[in-house]
C-alpha cells in the first residue's frame, strides 16, 4: 500500500531553519509528484512546494520563494523541504501528499496524504 510519512517539525525562533522529510513507500514507479501543504489555525490549506519525482521539476509559490527548497532523494524515496529564514507566519501543520501520473501541485489532485507535522515559529 502507498504510505507517506511526514516528520521533522518542531519549534524554532524566527530566522531559524527546519528540514521536513516525507518518506514515501508503496509506489510501483517514479511517475508521481510530491507536494507540501500547510494549514494554520483559521486559515485555508496552502500549497508550499512540489516536486516531480520522475524528472525533478519543482514549483514554489511566491510566498516561500527564496526561503524554502524542495528536493528528492530517490535512493531512499524521501522528499525534503528545507525551510530557512522562518517567520512566525510559517507556523502551521505541514502535510505531504502525492499525485500519481500528473504534476499539478493542486490539493484536489492529490491521491495520497500523509499525517501532518507541526511547525511553530516564535517571534
Amino acid at each position: 500500500e502507498v504510505q507517506l510519512q511526514a516528520s521533522g517539525g518542531g519549534s524554532v525562533q524566527a530566522g531559524g531553519s527546519l528540514r521536513l522529510s516525507c518518506a514515501a513507500s508503496g509506489f510501483t514507479s517514479d511517475d508521481y509528484a510530491v507536494s507540501w501543504f500547510r494549514q494554520a489555525p483559521g486559515k485555508e490549506r496552502e500549497g508550499v512546494s512540489c516536486i516531480s519525482v520522475s524528472d525533478g521539476n519543482t514549483y514554489c509559490p511566491v510566498s516561500v520563494k527564496g526561503r524554502f527548497t524542495i528536493s528528492s532523494d530517490n535512493s531512499n524515496n524521501t522528499v525534503y523541504l528545507q525551510m530557512n529564514s522562518l517567520k512566525p507566519e510559517d507556523t502551521a501543520v505541514y502535510y505531504c501528499a502525492a499525485e500519481v501520473g500528473s504534476f499539478t501541485c493542486a490539493d484536489y489532485n492529490m491521491d495520497y496524504w500523509g499525517k501532518g507535522t507541526q511547525v511553530t515559529v516564535s517571534s
